[in-house]
């Protein structure tokens, strides 16, 4: 007699209240990556959190992980801000605007230097999530050039490394006490890309690949 085979073992989704431990371990180290740097002690981050150290353990096994997850995190929320901008009608430099301005608050200029200098920046998930962020950033920037309301020597590479200098200095240093000065000085380098331009750009436009080179 043949005995029947096992039955295969569905997958098992993580309980609710897992996923809602790891977004708020997620959301904890990203603040405290930007407040002291990426060195800050896992226990801190555990304490900020509100759970226990093995649940840290238990979600990310090092430190590399967790950063990973982090810049993900905060990748993800920027291309969910250049879909919403991309979402809207009417204005397409107003639409740009409002996305610089959201970009600004994930405080990227703290936690990119992590990417380059923690783990490997070509991880998969990291190589993703970049990518479509790009991609839907550098069509907020087209509709805007189209509109004729972007000048035409701008380029993405550009507008990101203008949003990191200008919105944070390194993670840190004190970084929360500029909180008042970053859009104002945003909104001054904005004003700046609008079409027509009333200077010559020295060099030339810092495309994705030049950032890549990077």
């Amino acid at each position: 007699m043949q005995t029947a085979a096992p039955a295969p073992r569905k997958a098992t989704r993580p309980r609710a209240d897992a996923l809602r431990n790891r977004e708020r371990i997620v959301t904890a180290a990203r603040e405290l990556f930007v407040e002291l740097g990426p060195d800050v002690p896992l226990d801190d981050i555990a304490r900020r959190a509100g759970v226990g150290n093995a649940t840290v353990y238990r979600n990310f096994p090092d430190r590399d992980a967790l950063v990973r997850d982090v810049v993900c995190s905060v990748m993800d929320r920027t291309a969910e801000a250049a879909r919403q901008a991309l979402a809207e009608t009417g204005d397409a430099f107003g639409a740009l605007e409002r996305f610089v301005h959201a970009a600004a608050d994930e405080r990227l200029s703290a936690l990119c230097p992590m990417v380059a200098s923690t783990f490997d920046e070509n991880h998969p998930d990291l190589v993703a999530v970049r990518e479509r962020t790009e991609q839907l950033v550098e069509e907020v920037m087209q509709r805007a050039r189209r509109a004729g309301q972007l000048r035409d020597d701008v380029g993405f590479g550009d507008l990101l490394l203008a949003v990191a200098q200008l919105s944070r200095p390194p993670a840190g240093t004190g970084c929360l006490s500029a909180d008042r000065f970053i859009h104002r000085h945003l909104q001054l380098f904005l004003d700046g890309l609008r079409a027509p331009a009333r200077s010559v750009l020295p060099g030339a436009a810092v495309t994705l690949e030049d950032m890549r080179k990077a």
